[in-house]
């Protein structure tokens, strides 16, 4: 089987999550300055196979889009330009920096660490992905 990738797409950093090939557990695989992710994916790309990519789709409390969808969308026009056989899923990504930081509150990590943005990242990412894993098993 393949891996699924969840991209939780930022202006200056992304964090990304992967599962493992047997598309069972969702973990954080990093975090990526933006304006290196498409690079980035490309490598990664090259060497896993990957079958699905998750990107975070931003929306407001009233389900309409928020003001960092235009950002993603100029993201995901550039991702179908250089990966255009790359199957792309748009996931609700509502809660997840704000799930992220009570994961890690709720891990016992220090105030200091809690500041790590990209920390933050790349667990919205993993969230973002282990959501699609349950529902997509039931």
């Amino acid at each position: 089987m393949s891996r699924i990738l969840a991209i939780d797409y930022g202006l200056k950093r992304t964090g990304l999550a992967v599962t493992d090939e047997l598309q069972i557990i969702a973990s954080g695989l990093t975090t990526v300055a933006s304006e290196n992710l498409l690079s980035f994916l490309k490598d990664y790309f090259d060497k896993e196979k990957v079958a699905v990519i998750l990107i975070g789709e931003p929306k407001q409390m009233n389900g309409q889009p928020s003001e960092s969808a235009p950002l993603i969308e100029a993201f995901i026009t550039q991702f179908k330009k250089q990966f255009p056989e790359r199957e792309l899923v748009r996931v609700d990504e509502r809660f997840t920096s704000k799930l992220a930081f009570q994961t890690m509150i709720d891990s016992g990590l220090k105030k200091k660490q809690r500041q790590n943005k990209a920390l933050i990242d790349e667990i919205s990412a993993t969230i973002l992905l282990q959501d699609y894993l349950s529902a997509k098993r039931f």
